[in-house]
């Protein structure tokens, strides 16, 4: 082992503020901790040092005291570290209260070395950060995009915030961010789940959870088209599709069709199918879905109404969503939603719509506040 000498010494190892209380007898003068640091967070010190070059094996033991009494406390013996690096974590801290702290070496014949010098950490009282806004959820295909308000950011000391799902008995860590958006992509589409929100501020200090909010994730599609049933009756029918691997085109004339595309003189229609009902209302939006980096002033449709549904031919407008109720493969009622992104016609001429569109898995869940909405022309009125 190697010794920084032999000799039988009566010497005081100690910092400058611990002189009168730590003395080392006889024995070998292990090698001191250097680089003594300490830093609170989140109701934590955390006393850190580093082991010196002749550092041979030696434990390591934490000293304490609050500022302004005399008398230091052993708190805890450190018997490995990691990398050169030793950390001690003390958790036996109050708020508004200052600390100083030392460490010393232990040789195995009881000789300890102290660090060179001592540490002071100022504890702060633990007032958490206010509340974050209530979250909202936007369901997307195979994800939920969870985002909230700024009313916590407005805090002084506001530092990110801490995303959480609830599953009804425990709250597990999601992850945290700095912004107040939160993309979970550890979902599966047709199950719902619940998330809630906190705030923490630079000291570590955490909110209260936010109100709970629910998200359901389904199967949605960008750039589907059909044609025209009058040009081209095999591929006018849609079915909202369950699987990434089912064609959701269909012929117009297939029973198992949620609707079909026909034209006139009136423009275009969506043409609803057996056990299908369309709302009498189409909603002006400017996406299918405003989920992350979504633009400014985005608008979608992100749950379905649950009532004035029609089963009347519905003329469509560009830009327009429209929410269908359709029964499912199980045989219950679903909610859809389309998205006209354009009306026009093919190189030869034949009618076309383009569209986007979702589909909620669980049955009667309408989780596709709408903004805005206007009475749908209904064909012959």
């Amino acid at each position: 082992m190697k010794r920084a000498g032999m000799a039988a010494v009566l010497t005081i190892l100690t910092a400058a503020a611990c002189t009168d209380d730590l003395v080392v007898v006889d024995g070998s003068i292990p090698d001191a901790p250097r680089a003594l640091a300490a830093s609170y967070y989140g109701g934590v010190v955390t006393v850190s040092w580093q082991l010196g070059p002749a550092w041979d094996g030696e434990p390591f033991r934490v000293y304490s005291r609050r500022v302004g009494t005399s008398g230091w406390s052993f708190i805890a013996e450190v018997t490995s570290c990691f990398a050169d690096e030793c950390v001690y974590e003390d958790i036996n801290v109050a708020g508004g209260v200052s600390y100083d702290y030392y460490v010393t070496a232990v040789g195995f014949d009881g000789t300890e070395t102290a660090s060179a010098n001592v540490v002071r950490v100022d504890v702060p009282d633990p007032t958490p950060p206010p509340i974050p806004d209530a979250p909202w959820v936007v369901a997307l295909d195979g994800a939920n995009y969870v985002t909230w308000g700024t009313a916590a950011r407005a805090d002084a000391g506001f530092s990110h915030y801490r995303v959480y799902l609830d599953d009804g008995t425990s709250a597990f860590l999601l992850g945290e961010t700095d912004s107040e958006g939160f993309l979970d992509l550890l979902v599966e589409n047709g199950s719902t789940y619940a998330y809630f929100v906190s705030a923490i501020d630079v000291d570590g200090h955490e909110s209260q959870g936010s109100v709970l909010a629910e998200g359901t994730p389904r199967p949605d599609f960008s750039g589907e088209w059909v044609w025209d049933y009058f040009a081209v009756p095999g591929s006018s029918g849609f079915r909202f599709a369950e699987d990434e691997l089912d064609d959701p085109i269909l012929s117009g004339d297939d029973a198992a069709r949620h609707f079909r595309l026909e034209t006139d003189i009136d423009g275009w229609w969506l043409v609803p199918g057996p056990n299908t009902s369309v709302h009498a209302f189409s909603y002006a939006t400017t996406a299918l879905k405003c989920g992350p980096a979504a633009d400014e002033g985005c608008v979608d449709l992100s749950a379905a109404p649950l009532t004035d549904y029609v089963t009347d031919d519905i003329q469509l407008a560009a830009q327009e969503s429209y929410v269908l109720r359709v029964v499912g493969n199980d045989g219950q009622l679903h909610y859809g939603v389309i998205r006209v992104t354009l009306l026009g016609f093919d190189q030869n001429d034949d009618p076309i719509m383009i569209f986007d569109w979702a589909y909620q898995l669980q049955p009667g869940n309408p989780n596709l506040a709408p903004s805005r909405s206007s009475p749908a022309t209904v064909r012959g009125r």
